[in-house]
C-alpha cells in the first residue's frame, strides 16, 4: 500500500512539472523570424509579407528580420517596406551576422522597422537610384526618381526618429557606414553581437506607430525561425542570370534535338519545361534585350551551319554571337550580378560542340540513301531470267521479282537496273555495265 502511495505521489509530481514547464513556455514572450538574405525580388516580397501575416496571425511578440542583401529591385523593396509599416506587431530588423549589409534597397528595408541594430563589422547605406542595368538615371526622370527615393528614406527615418540626413546622403551621394557610426550617429538604434542580447537589451522599448505606440516584451523569448519554403527557394533560385542563360540553352538543345530525331520525346519535354522555367527567370531579371537577340542569331548561325557547306565559318561566327549574348543578356548593375563568366565559355564550348558534332551527324544519317525497304531497290541491278517483252522475272538482291521493262525489249541474261517499283513488281531499264547485285545464278524451277 505504501508503494502505491509513492508511485501515486510520483505521478502527481510530474504531472505538476510537466504542468509548469508547459505554462512558463506559454508565458515566455515569442519572437517568429524571418530572413531577408539574398537580392530583393518579388519572391523576398512575397516571402516576407507572409511572414509579417503568420506573425500577426500568431500574435506575436515580435517580427525578427534578419538583414543581408545588397539590394535589389525597387518595386520589391517599395512591397516589403509597406508590409513592415503596417505590420500589427513590432518589427526588430537585425543586420546579421558580421560581414553583412544593408546596401540599396536594403537602406529602405533596415529603416522601415520599429528597432534597427546592427552587428559588429556589417555595414548599412550605398542607396543611390539607378537603371536595372546600372546605368545612372539621367535628365527628368533621374531628378523624378532620386527626389522620390529622398523624399521615401527621410520619412522612414523620421517616423522612427534616426538621422534623416544621413539616409538622405546615403540615397543622394551613396554613402556608407559601419555598424559603430551607425549608432553613434544615430542612423541605427544599437549594436548587438547576437540575438539573445539584443532582444534582451530592446526589452520594455516603447516604439511609436500612428495607431498607438507598441511595448516590446523580448527578454527571454522563444525565437521560432520561419525560413523561406522549399518552392519558394526554387523560384529564388531561377532568378539568376547564370540559371537563365543555361535554362535557355538546355531549352534549345531539347527542342532542336526533337526537331532532329521525331518521335524521341524526352529530348522535346526536357526542352519544353527548361523554355517555361526560363521564361520565369527572365520575367523577374533586367534582360538586355540586344543580349537576348544575340543568342537567337547565335542558334540560327548554328542551325544554318548544318545545312549551308560553309566549313565552320557559320559555326565560329555562332560561337561568338553565344559569348556576345550569354555576357550582355542581364546586367543588374553594381549589386555584383550577370552571367558567370565561366560558365559563359563552358556553355560555349558545349554548345559548339552539340551543333558541330552531334547534331550534324544525325541531320548527315537522315539524308544518307536508304539501305532496307522497297526505296532499297531503286538503283539496285540484276539479271534478266525472261526475256522482257516488256514483263518477265528478274533477278535482284538475292530474289526473284516481277518486273517489267521501260523501253526496247531486254534480252535473257542481260543486266538490268531498277529504277522504280509498284507493289511486288519492279521497273527496270537495261543496265550500261558495271557490277551486279543478282547474288549466285540458279536455275529457276
Amino acid at each position: 500500500m505504501s508503494i502505491r502511495r509513492l508511485l501515486g505521489a510520483l505521478a502527481g509530481l510530474l504531472a505538476l512539472a510537466a504542468l509548469t514547464s508547459a505554462s512558463a513556455a506559454a508565458a515566455a514572450p515569442r519572437v517568429e523570424e524571418a530572413d531577408l538574405n539574398g537580392d530583393i525580388n518579388n519572391i523576398m516580397s512575397a516571402y516576407i509579407s507572409s511572414s509579417v501575416s503568420r506573425a500577426e496571425n500568431d500574435h506575436a511578440d515580435a517580427l525578427l528580420v534578419m538583414i543581408n542583401t545588397p539590394g535589389g529591385i525597387s518595386t520589391s523593396m517599395d512591397e516589403i517596406v509597406t508590409s513592415l509599416l503596417n505590420c500589427h506587431v513590432p518589427v526588430i530588423a537585425f543586420v546579421y551576422p558580421s560581414g553583412a549589409r544593408a546596401a540599396s534597397a536594403g537602406l529602405f528595408v533596415a529603416q522601415a522597422a520599429d528597432i534597427l541594430a546592427m552587428a559588429p563589422g556589417t555595414n548599412i547605406g550605398s542607396a543611390h537610384p539607378i537603371q536595372a542595368t546600372g546605368a545612372d538615371l539621367t535628365g527628368d526622370l533621374g531628378k523624378k526618381v532620386l527626389n522620390d527615393a529622398v523624399t521615401r528614406v527621410r520619412n522612414l527615418a523620421s517616423i522612427h526618429g534616426r538621422n534623416a540626413d544621413w539616409a538622405e546622403d546615403a540615397v543622394r551621394n551613396s554613402v556608407n557606414i559601419g555598424a559603430e557610426e551607425a549608432v553613434r550617429i544615430h542612423v541605427a538604434d544599437l549594436e548587438a553581437s547576437d540575438l539573445n542580447s539584443l532582444l534582451n537589451v530592446v526589452d520594455a522599448r516603447v516604439v511609436p506607430r500612428a495607431t498607438g505606440a507598441l511595448t516590446l516584451h523580448t527578454a527571454g523569448a522563444q525565437i521560432q525561425d520561419f525560413p523561406m519554403p522549399f518552392w519558394m527557394l526554387f523560384l529564388n533560385a531561377l532568378i539568376d542570370p547564370t540559371v537563365a542563360a543555361l535554362l535557355i540553352l538546355l531549352a534549345s538543345y531539347g527542342i532542336i534535338t526533337e526537331l532532329s530525331t521525331p518521335g524521341a520525346i524526352l529530348p522535346g519535354v526536357v526542352g519544353g519545361i527548361a523554355a517555361v522555367l526560363a521564361i520565369v527567370s527572365l520575367a523577374n531579371l533586367p534582360v538586355n534585350i540586344a543580349g537576348a537577340l544575340m543568342m537567337l542569331v547565335a542558334l540560327a548561325l548554328f542551325v544554318a551551319d548544318l545545312k549551308a557547306n560553309t566549313h565552320g565559318i557559320l559555326s565560329f561566327g555562332g560561337v561568338l554571337a553565344l559569348l556576345l549574348g550569354m555576357a550582355f543578356l542581364v546586367n543588374t548593375g553594381p549589386i555584383g550580378l550577370g552571367v558567370n563568366p565561366y560558365a559563359v565559355l563552358i556553355a560555349a564550348v558545349v554548345t559548339s560542340g552539340f551543333f558541330i558534332l552531334f547534331i550534324r551527324k544525325v541531320w548527315q544519317a537522315r539524308r544518307r540513301p536508304v539501305t532496307t525497304g522497297a526505296e532499297a531497290l531503286v538503283g539496285a541491278r540484276g539479271e534478266a531470267r525472261e526475256e522482257l517483252a516488256p514483263e518477265g522475272l528478274v533477278f535482284v538482291r538475292g530474289a526473284l521479282w516481277r518486273a517489267v521493262a521501260g523501253g526496247s525489249t531486254i534480252p535473257l541474261g542481260s543486266e538490268v537496273r531498277v529504277v522504280g517499283r509498284k507493289g511486288l513488281q519492279l521497273q527496270v531499264v537495261a543496265s550500261d555495265g558495271g557490277p551486279k547485285d543478282a547474288g549466285p545464278k540458279k536455275e529457276d524451277g
